[in-house]
């Protein structure tokens, strides 16, 4: 088949798009009755099946030595190690990857960082099992394509191991239950490594939040609009698998990155939470163009069918009443832009670029900078460990503040900034946007993954 055979008009694309989305229905929606997942999620018990109780608050075990097992060193677990192992205190005993090619690379950066050779899981693609059942492991990190990470933390927790997942975190809301169910009958954390929530703006604008600079919360704005059509078909890394989902899956698929910060300005899981999401999804056309002008005709690529939106809009409401508009956009020409916005009561925080509006401050009802705000709500954790983290971490810093902190709270014997009713919530849009744009944007309810105790405040 030749690419020329192949190419669309536009209006042949637009309607190939359009017939794809609708065909869909609830049968073709991804979502699988046996997985658990329903078009109107089903609240929890007001109990945990498990009756362990809550993890709420659950401090780890103080330990002066982290002895680290890393699950997937491709694109993204590799890039962590480095922010491992420029945190002091941090030993890694274990990695796993089904690349050997990958294994490899890793050795050799830990073994230049001057550390011993850690013990190699790469025979198939169980054999992360076996690293979690080491006893020189006391927490484990998961960089694997997103179909793993709520397995691999759950068997991670089931042998006794405290587990950091890259996101999202879970891709169903039975996963997401499981994560939850697990973690509260094994007492072993699952955190959600969103390093977005460790940025510097997102950090200075919690504390102007939290002072009370922007007066009471009322609407959020969060996003991950990135263009990654080049990434998605490429044939290495995350274009082996990332680009499946948009062949399957009519949804936001990465909702974290923008919602973890916003998330933390309103409180959730703290004294409110998510009540109910409403999502619409534009026609799928990027993926379509891209591959017109840039995939050879003979590519198996040109057997997909895109089904996923390239823009997904979600609409959530929180039980206070408050409002975040989500947004995925990952397959079309433009900046990077998570959005992060906070409204409140007294003004408003921007960012992309950072800005922002007291009423009454000077200029008029213009943007200021955040120059004359920095010292005095500036992070705590980025005046300590700022300037390595822009000498030595990835993202501006983020990862290594996220890693350090991580360190930290495991070293001193605190309980996470992050836990897993966290990840769950913050994960949840993945399905409960794919069920609401299934049936015409209705309204999905959310789990309520804390069973109650999203009420109860907290530092």
């Amino acid at each position: 088949m030749s690419q020329k055979d192949e190419k669309l008009s536009r209006r042949k694309l637009l309607k190939s798009a359009t017939i794809a989305g609708a065909s869909l229905g609830l049968a073709g929606l991804g979502i699988d009755r046996a997985s658990g997942d329903s078009p109107v999620p089903v609240e929890a018990p007001a109990k945990p099946k498990t009756g362990a109780g809550s993890v709420i608050g659950l401090k780890f075990e103080k330990r002066d030595v982290v002895r680290l097992g890393v699950i997937g060193v491709g694109a993204r677990g590799l890039s962590m190690l480095r922010e491992w192992l420029a945190v002091d205190n941090v030993r890694i005993t274990a990695i796993c990857d089904i690349d050997k090619d990958q294994i490899a690379r890793a050795q050799q950066r830990i073994e230049k960082a001057g550390q011993k050779a850690p013990a190699v899981y790469d025979r198939n693609e169980r054999d992360f099992e076996n690293l979690c059942k080491r006893d020189d492991v006391d927490f484990i990190y998961i960089a694997t394509p997103w179909d793993w990470h709520a397995p691999m933390a759950v068997a991670g927790m089931t042998a006794g191991k405290h587990v950091g997942v890259e996101v999202p975190a879970a891709m169903t809301l039975k996963e997401c239950w499981e994560l939850v169910d697990t973690s509260e009958k094994t007492r072993r954390h699952c955190l959600i490594m969103e390093n977005c929530c460790y940025g510097y703006n997102e950090m200075l604008a919690l504390n102007m939040v939290k002072a009370g600079l922007l007066g009471e919360m009322l609407h959020g704005e969060a996003a991950y609009n990135h263009d990654l059509r080049r990434t998605l078909n490429e044939k290495r890394s995350e274009g082996l698998w990332r680009r499946a989902p948009h062949t399957k899956r009519n949804a936001n698929l990465y909702p974290t990155h923008g919602l973890g910060p916003v998330a933390n300005y309103m409180d959730i899981n703290r004294g409110d939470r998510f009540d109910y999401l409403v999502s619409i999804s534009s026609p799928s056309i990027g993926l379509y163009e891209y591959r017109e002008k840039r995939v050879p005709g003979e590519d198996p690529k040109w057997k997909e069918k895109y089904v996923c939106g390239d823009v997904n809009t979600s609409l959530i409401k929180t039980a206070k009443g408050r409002t975040i508009m989500l947004q995925h956009n990952v397959t079309t020409p433009r900046p990077y832009d998570r959005i992060n916005l906070i409204q409140g009561s007294k003004g408003i925080f921007r960012d992309y670029p950072a800005r922002i509006y007291i009423e009454g401050q000077e200029g008029g009802e213009r943007f200021a900078t955040l120059d004359k705000y920095k010292a005095q709500y500036e992070s705590q954790l980025w005046k300590t460990a700022g300037e390595m983290a822009r000498q030595k971490g990835g993202h501006g810093g983020m990862d290594y503040i996220m890693v350090y902190r991580m360190v930290q709270c495991m070293r001193e014997g605190l309980a996470p900034d992050i836990d897993v009713y966290d990840a769950a919530a913050w994960s949840a849009p993945v399905a409960l946007s794919e069920m609401s744009v299934a049936q015409g944007s209705a309204p999905v309810k959310f789990p309520d993954f804390t069973r109650g105790r999203w009420k109860d405040t907290r530092a």
